[in-house]
C-alpha cells in the first residue's frame, strides 16, 4: 500500500512538473530571443510559483504555524487557479499557432503593389553578356567606385533574388518569435484575467438563490417554511473574519424560517479560525440554525468544531432528529467521520420516526443520497462539489457525485446540492458561483 501511494506521488509530481516545463517553455524560452534578464525571471516565476503551491497544501495539512500558512496560502493557491488556466489556455494556443504562421506566410507572399502611375511595372528584360563584359562586370564588384567589396553590385544582386524568391517565413526566426509571444501573450492574458475575475466572485461573498421544492408529505400548515441552506464556507489561512461576516449578512437578509449549515464550515483548528468563525453568532433565523459535519471538519478536530458551533448559538446534528412545525430535521455526520468511529448513521437519525411526517435530511455529500432514499426521506440538503469550483473541474465532480448542484429527483427523494459559500485552496471560482440557497417548501396536500 505504501509502495502504490509513493508510485501515486511520484507519478503526479511527474506530471505536474511537465505541464509547468511545458508552460515555461511556451511562455519563457519561446518568446525570448535568447539568455537575458527575461529568461532568467521568467525561469524564478515557474520554480517559486509550484514550490509556494505545495508548501500552501503541505502548510495546511500538517497543521504549521497559522502564520506561516497564511503567508503561503494567497501566492501558492492563487498560482494553483492560474497555472490551471495556463496550461489550458496554451494548449488551445496550439490550435492558433499554425494558423498564425500560415497568414504570415500568404501575407510574405502577396505580390508587390502597383506603382504610383497604376499599373504594375514590366519585368525588366535581361541582356545576354558576353564573356569579356561578365569579367569587367565582375571586376567592377570588386574594385569598383562602389567600394570594397563590390557592395552595389551585391546589393543589386540580392535585389533581384528577393524579387523573383519571397524569403519563407517558416524558418525565419524572428517571425516565430513573433508568433510565440502573440500566442503566449493572448494566453496569459487569457488566465490572469480568468483567474482575477473568478477569485473577485469568491470575495465579493455569495449570492442568493431561491428554489421551491414540492414535498408531498408536506401539510398546508407548513407551506413556504425557508430555509437558507450554506454549505462549504472554508474559514481557513485565506477566508477569515470577513468573509465569515458577509455570509452572515447575506443569510439574515433573507429573513429565513431556518438555516442549516451543512458541513465544510472551516479548515483549520478551533485554536486559529474561532476569531473567523466569530461572526456566525449573530445568525438569525425564526427556528434557528442548525449544523452538520463535513469532510473537512474531521481533517480540523471536528469534536473540538462541534463544541464550538453549540456554543456560538448553533445546533450540531450528530446523526439526530429533532421535530419541526410540519416536518422532520435529520442530520447525519460526513463519511470521513468513519476514520474516527463518528460515521453516518441513518438509522440513528432516522430508524423510528413517523413515515408519515415529511423529512428533510441535512448530509454534507451528496453520495449519502442512496442510504436516504432506503429511509424514506422527502429532501436532502447537501453541499461539498463546490460546483466543480473551477472549470473543468465540473466534469471530475460529475464522476464523484450523482449531482453537482441543483436539484434531481432520486426516486421519492428529492435532492439539492449548494454549490458552497467560499472555496477550498485557491479562493476562486469559474463556471460554478459561489451561493447561499433559500429553498422554499411547498405543501403537495390539497
Amino acid at each position: 500500500m505504501v509502495i502504490v501511494f509513493v508510485l501515486t506521488g511520484v507519478a503526479a509530481l511527474a506530471v505536474l512538473g511537465g505541464l509547468h516545463w511545458y508552460a515555461w517553455r511556451r511562455l519563457v524560452r519561446d518568446t525570448t530571443a535568447g539568455p537575458g534578464v527575461a529568461r532568467r525571471v521568467g525561469a524564478v516565476l515557474f520554480v517559486a510559483g509550484p514550490l509556494s503551491m505545495f508548501g500552501a497544501v503541505a502548510s495546511e495539512r500538517a497543521g504549521a504555524p497559522f502564520w506561516l500558512q497564511r503567508v503561503l496560502a494567497w501566492p501558492g493557491f492563487l498560482w494553483m487557479a492560474l497555472a490551471i488556466y495556463l496550461v489550458l489556455a496554451l494548449l488551445a494556443g496550439e490550435f492558433v499557432r499554425p494558423v498564425a504562421r500560415r497568414v504570415m506566410e500568404r501575407r510574405t507572399a502577396l505580390p508587390p503593389a502597383p506603382a504610383a502611375g497604376g499599373e504594375p511595372e514590366p519585368p525588366r528584360s535581361v541582356r545576354p553578356r558576353s564573356g569579356e563584359e561578365s569579367a569587367d562586370s565582375e571586376a567592377e564588384g570588386v574594385d569598383g567606385p562602389s567600394g570594397a567589396g563590390g557592395q552595389s553590385g551585391a546589393s543589386s544582386s540580392v535585389g533581384s533574388a528577393g524579387a523573383s524568391r519571397p524569403p519563407s517565413s517558416a524558418g525565419d526566426p524572428s517571425r516565430r518569435l513573433f508568433v510565440s509571444r502573440v500566442v503566449g501573450g493572448a494566453a496569459a492574458a487569457a488566465a490572469v484575467g480568468t483567474v482575477g475575475y473568478g477569485t473577485y466572485g469568491v470575495l465579493r461573498g455569495p449570492r442568493v438563490k431561491r428554489v421551491t421544492v414540492p414535498l408531498a408529505k408536506l401539510p398546508r400548515s407548513a407551506h413556504g417554511f425557508r430555509i437558507a441552506v450554506v454549505s462549504d464556507i472554508h474559514l481557513g489561512p485565506v477566508l477569515g473574519r470577513g468573509f465569515a461576516q458577509k455570509v452572515v449578512d447575506t443569510i439574515n437578509s433573507t429573513q429565513p424560517d431556518l438555516i442549516a449549515v451543512v458541513g465544510d464550515l472551516v479548515d483549520g483548528s478551533v485554536k486559529d479560525l474561532g476569531p473567523a468563525a466569530a461572526p456566525l453568532a449573530r445568525l438569525r433565523a425564526r427556528h434557528g440554525a442548525y449544523f452538520v459535519t463535513g469532510n473537512h471538519e474531521y481533517f480540523s478536530g471536528a469534536e473540538q468544531w462541534v463544541q464550538e458551533v453549540r456554543e456560538l448559538g448553533i445546533h450540531p446534528l450528530e446523526n439526530a432528529r429533532t421535530e419541526m412545525a410540519g416536518f422532520d430535521l435529520a442530520g447525519v455526520n460526513d463519511v470521513q467521520g468513519e476514520s474516527e468511529g463518528q460515521g453516518p448513521d441513518f438509522g440513528k437519525a432516522l430508524g423510528d420516526r413517523d413515515t408519515a411526517r415529511a423529512c428533510v435530511l441535512l448530509a454534507h455529500q451528496p453520495v449519502q443520497i442512496h442510504e436516504a432514499v432506503r429511509y424514506g426521506v422527502d429532501l436532502q440538503l447537501s453541499g461539498h462539489t463546490h460546483g466543480g469550483q473551477l472549470w473543468p473541474g465540473n466534469f471530475i465532480a460529475a464522476a464523484a457525485n450523482p449531482t453537482v448542484a441543483g436539484l434531481e429527483r432520486y426516486g421519492d427523494t428529492q435532492l439539492y446540492v449548494s454549490r458552497g459559500a467560499g472555496a477550498w485552496g485557491p479562493p476562486t471560482r469559474v463556471g460554478a458561483p459561489s451561493d447561499i440557497t433559500v429553498v422554499e417548501l411547498a405543501s403537495g396536500q390539497a
